[in-house]
């Protein structure tokens, strides 16, 4: 097994969990479609519902983040804390921009 780079799995996470979130909410709109509901509005609840699963989606579970953690603060890698960290904001970031661009679409201003 080959050991990616840092970069690649960085850009990888944002756009697993952006996908994850665009793609669930339109499929999930067109279920709402099919069952009767506005779909604009199951659009918009779908978006900011995923944002969780779009999280664990794209950083590839949690276990291998917990173990990272582990070895970080009990063997000394840092640095693998910190290249954690980042990848979870990656993808903090990416569900963050779909749920965005959901709302853009479908003009829901709910506070």
């Amino acid at each position: 097994m080959t050991k990616e780079p840092f970069m690649s799995l960085f850009i990888w996470s944002y756009f697993t969990s952006l996908g994850i979130i665009l793609g669930g909410s339109l499929i999930g709109a067109f279920a709402g479609f099919l069952i009767g509901k506005s779909p604009l509005y199951v659009m918009h609840t779908l978006s900011n519902s995923l944002k969780i699963w779009a999280i664990v989606g794209a950083i590839g579970g949690t276990f291998d983040t917990f173990y990272s953690f582990e070895r970080g603060l009990f063997e000394g890698a840092t640095k693998d804390v910190f290249k954690q960290i980042l990848l979870i904001l990656s993808a903090m970031g990416g569900a963050q921009t779909g749920a965005l661009i959901i709302k853009w679409l479908t003009q829901e201003h709910f506070v």
